[in-house]
């Protein structure tokens, strides 16, 4: 009788290296490839360098005899590498309450030391299967993945796809796109499955910072530096030393402030104001802007060599209008928060609602549906929401809007100058509103009525 081809690739970590033995030469029989090391400190390289279909992690190591700690520590490491990876949790002490709670934490099973041959390569095999079955919907898998951004459609998906393959990697990246659309999830998603995971996440809105206050606030500064630099204070980029530093709105960086973020980002080190000390930064960047960067390169209001060096990758995000399928989705999430936040009885939305809520074109995008919704539960008498209960805006498309206000001989300057008028018109000058259906920032709209003299 032919002997069934061996297949499958499997990572076994403990510090006990007769254990390692004993379980490669019970396992090589049924698997492919068999790959063993007493040292967790390796876990990286190793996996980095090979594909595997599970990882069997020993719970204790010497450092951590008993309690678990270090086992947790490398089962949350290694999801951080890679969501989708099987880890099957070893312990010698029997202590059931471990083994729950490293389920508890993604472990998809547990063994205990010493196995029953015959248990022990079920758990391995099921463990492999699952995994599997998994990949093969890509929607589940994702979700898994990233559970704080909600989305099925397909724009939602290639996103995700993207996140997937960059995360573990340095590269620097930069997200596009309207204002709500949840620019920062996708930041604090490409930080939680990268290797600097453990290391601080700080996020930065540069439209809020204003220039005299820049280098104090990105480099720090020494007491006494200027006025009121009463004590000495640590720059947003020593905080996020060996994490991710996001920098959110980086399109309103005057270019005097470009060049002293470009230099820092080129030599990697930077100089507390009032100080001559350099100070080595290592971070992963991540920036996010909703205006358009070529254009404004173009215009000479961006810097080409910055944009160089901030988008090793970039992440174009959809507004809501563009995935349609995820709206319903969105508004079932946001009213069960709200009705637990408010301790409303919510049952649900009428179709009439839902029909509602998948029409309208949701400018302001995420976040308007979200403060919508939370409006519609706080004010509603009743456990069903209907149309009446949102207070949707009367939908005036872009394109109406311009399609008076041009022609063929027009530039673009007159066609963005009336675009502007007409859109303050129809918000009453109400500069937040309008810049929200321009998706564009507070600050970037003051910028261009200043430049049209509107």
């Amino acid at each position: 009788m032919a002997t069934p081809q061996k297949s499958g690739s499997i990572l076994i970590v403990d510090d006990h290296h007769d254990i390692l033995i004993a379980a490669k030469l019970f396992l090589k029989r049924y698997f492919a490839h068999i790959e063993i090391t007493t040292d967790p400190e390796r876990i990286p390289s190793i996996l980095a360098n090979q594909q595997f279909d599970v990882v069997l992690l020993d719970m204790n190591f010497t450092k951590d005899i008993s309690s678990g700690k270090e086992g947790f520590d490398w089962l949350q490491r290694i999801q951080n590498m890679d969501a989708t990876l099987p880890i099957v949790m070893m312990t010698a002490y029997g202590d059931i309450q471990l083994a729950i709670k490293a389920m508890k934490m993604g472990a998809t099973d547990f063994v205990l030391k010493p196995w029953e041959n015959e248990a022990f390569l079920k758990t391995l095999k099921d463990a492999i299967q699952k995994q599997k079955s998994e990949s093969a919907n890509p929607t589940e898998n994702y979700q898994r993945k990233f559970p704080n951004i909600i989305g099925e459609s397909e724009p939602m998906l290639a996103v995700f796809n993207v996140i997937d393959k960059i995360a573990a990697t340095d590269a620097n990246v930069l997200v596009l796109g309207e204002n709500g659309t949840g620019k920062e999830l996708i930041a604090r998603a490409i930080h939680k499955h990268s290797d600097r995971a453990q290391a601080p996440f700080v996020s930065v809105d540069l439209g809020s910072i204003s220039a005299s206050l820049f280098e104090s606030e990105l480099f720090g500064h020494k007491k006494g530096a200027f006025t009121d630099a009463r004590e000495d204070r640590v720059g947003r980029f020593e905080l996020a030393q060996g994490g991710t530093l996001f920098l959110d709105e980086i399109g309103n960086l005057s270019p005097h402030l470009q060049s002293k973020l470009l230099t820092a980002l080129q030599s990697r080190k930077i100089v507390r104001v009032g100080s001559t000390k350099e100070i080595p930064i290592d971070i992963r960047l991540v920036c996010a802007t909703n205006m358009a960067l070529s254009d404004m390169i173009s215009k000479k209001e961006f810097r080409q060599d910055l944009l160089y060096r901030i988008n090793t990758i970039e992440i174009d995000l959809p507004p809501l209008r563009e995935r349609k399928g995820d709206i319903l989705l969105l508004a079932d999430y946001y009213l069960e928060q709200y009705s637990k936040k408010y301790q409303k009885n919510m049952e649900g939305f009428h179709k009439d609602a839902y029909a509602a809520l998948k029409s309208y074109s949701w400018p302001g995008n995420i976040r308007e549906l979200q403060h919508t919704i939370e409006r519609a539960v706080i004010m509603s008498g009743t456990p069903m929401l209907s149309t009446d209960d949102f207070q949707l805006k009367k939908q005036t498309s872009n394109r109406a809007i311009l399609d008076d206000s041009w022609d063929d001989t027009s530039t673009l300057h007159d066609i963005e100058k009336q675009h502007i008028k007409k859109v303050m018109t129809t918000h009453d000058g109400n500069i937040s509103s309008a810049a929200e259906q321009l998706g564009i920032t507070r600050a970037s709209l003051y910028r261009r009525l200043k430049k049209y003299g509107l």
